[in-house]
């Protein structure tokens, strides 16, 4: 646990330099509003009074507000990380015997409440052994970041080989639910364009400040990025990524850094790399996130912000289509066998065929009402997003802005459409 301690030195009474002064002067300490981790340093002052009541009630009134300011001032700052002791995970959860709120290949969840505040609990295997002081460390940098399209990481907890992150509970669905509802597939919450624009916009910034906005380094990788792993708010439908910092704290981009250099010097280890017997291999980590998957994380391991990027745009093409990224279908061709269906195939096939080919690819759910314009200048950005080559991928600044002009572009659409018509008429087939 994190040993908390005041942030200044009351004056000891007894020193001779106090005794001196006593009758003089008061020490005012804001011990009881700093932090040791916080990046503000409350420090202590010393207030010199006089014997006169005005001086007093003046000396007092000061002191009160200035205690109520920084009590407000430290209210509105974000908590500092945590390490949590693991007696505190295993209670919060029931000793894990609690209904898991999800549960995946590569991980467990549960919702609980620890220390008062309603959280998510991930349960993850640690791909390389972390100590306490570098743990603590990392969560002091990945905390520090905020923004409005992430997840929050309050801190973190580590029992043997797995590590237990913690983040604040958001209430809402994951993207994948609110595109492909199994209960009923002709029903959506995300029934207009502007509110699937307004997502792809929320993702766009929130990966870009990931990439060059966080603190962390110009070359933070998230590594987790689908359609199941980013949250849809109940209120207001604005997308939020989960998981991040989960790829640095597990050791996931540490391993397959490692994974590729042995890679590079050995031919042979390319071959075992690729074979399915090796369980620490990369590739079989990322099994559960087919379809995700660069074709350079897929081939040798090869890590990069150029993998979001990719994981960015199929994201996109589902919002736009509403299909998952890879999916099998019944072919009646080929003696009743299954055939592999990938978003980006569809959406090349789409461009390919010009406005008739992707008015007929957008998602039948929107009813034709949205720009087709718009609708087309983000199936670009999209396949831009998931080009073979990943020195043709843009970065994800590029990335955001282009979103940030269709989404204005969406905007102005929709105000006209609420001015002259309820909806747009395509007569072109479906």
């Amino acid at each position: 646990m994190c040993k908390t301690k005041k942030s200044t030195d009351v004056i000891d009474p007894a020193s001779p330099r106090s005794s001196r002064h006593q009758r003089t002067s008061k020490t005012y300490a804001s011990s009881s509003y700093a932090d040791p981790s916080s990046s503000l340093n409350f420090t202590s002052y010393n207030i010199t009074t006089t014997d006169t009541k005005s001086s007093t009630k003046g000396s007092s009134k000061s002191s009160a507000s200035s205690r109520a300011s920084l009590a407000s001032l430290k209210d509105s700052l974000p908590d500092n990380p945590l390490i949590y002791e693991f007696s505190e995970i295993r209670s919060a959860t029931n000793n894990f015997l609690s209904k898991p709120f999800s549960s995946s290949s590569s991980s467990s969840s549960w919702r609980c409440s620890i220390r008062g505040k309603d959280v998510i609990v991930f349960q993850r295997k640690l791909l390389r052994p972390i100590e306490l002081l570098e743990l603590k460390h990392q969560l002091s940098v990945i905390c520090r970041s905020h923004h409005n399209s992430l997840v929050k990481l309050l801190g973190a907890s580590i029992s043997g080989n797995y590590i237990y992150l913690v983040y604040e509970f958001i209430a809402g669905a994951s993207l994948a639910e609110c595109l492909r509802n199994p209960r009923n597939p002709n029903f959506t919450v995300l029934s207009t364009w502007i509110s699937r624009m307004q997502i792809a916009t929320d993702l766009a910034h929130g990966l870009d400040y990931v990439h060059h906005c966080s603190g962390l380094n110009s070359k933070f990788i998230h590594n987790h990025i689908k359609s199941s792993s980013i949250v849809i708010t109940e209120e207001t439908l604005a997308a939020k990524i989960c998981h991040f910092g989960t790829a640095e704290l597990c050791g996931e981009l540490a391993m397959a850094e490692e994974e590729r250099e042995e890679e590079e010097g050995d031919e042979l280890e390319i071959t075992t790399y690729r074979r399915p017997k090796r369980s620490n291999s990369k590739k079989m980590k990322l099994e559960g996130t087919r379809g995700y998957i660069a074709p350079e994380m897929m081939a040798n391991g090869t890590m990069s912000q150029k993998i979001d990027v990719y994981a960015f745009g199929v994201v996109v093409l589902e919002l736009i289509s509403g299909d998952e990224a890879l999916k099998y279908i019944f072919d009646e061709g080929k003696r009743g066998g299954y055939v592999r269906v990938s978003v980006i195939e569809t959406a090349r096939k789409a461009m390919e065929s010009g406005i008739g080919g992707i008015r007929t690819w957008v998602d039948r759910r929107l009813r034709d009402s949205f720009p087709m314009e718009v609708a087309e200048k983000m199936v670009v950005v999209g396949l831009e997003c998931v080009e073979e080559d990943p020195d043709k991928r843009p970065d994800m600044g590029r990335v955001a802005g282009k979103v940030s002009k269709l989404f204005l572009e969406s905007s102005r659409w929709a105000e006209s459409i609420g001015k002259t018509v309820d909806m747009s008429v395509s007569l072109a087939p479906r």
